[in-house]
């Protein structure tokens, strides 16, 4: 006897419906995931105060407060 839907038991489905759920399903959740930890690190407020002394002293260096003879000296000593 035939089986209906063209002879699959899942109405025609098969694997390949499962498996198009399942993508669909992990991609949305992957998006999911995205936005929450951009939308997290955006409302960090301890963000600013976990800048390292390097970084500070590297604006200070772009910025034109000290000069590269200064900045390679606290550079090295703040490697130490």
């Amino acid at each position: 006897m035939m089986e209906p839907y063209g002879g699959h038991a899942w109405g025609g489905m098969g694997w390949g419906g499962i498996v198009m759920l399942l993508f669909w399903v992990l991609a949305v959740a992957g998006v999911i995931v995205w936005l929450r930890r951009i939308r997290a690190r955006d409302l960090d407020p301890d963000r600013a105060a976990r800048r390292t002394a390097i970084d500070t002293l590297k604006e200070r260096y772009a910025r034109g407060e000290i000069d590269r003879e200064a900045f390679e000296q606290k550079r090295r000593d703040l490697e130490t």
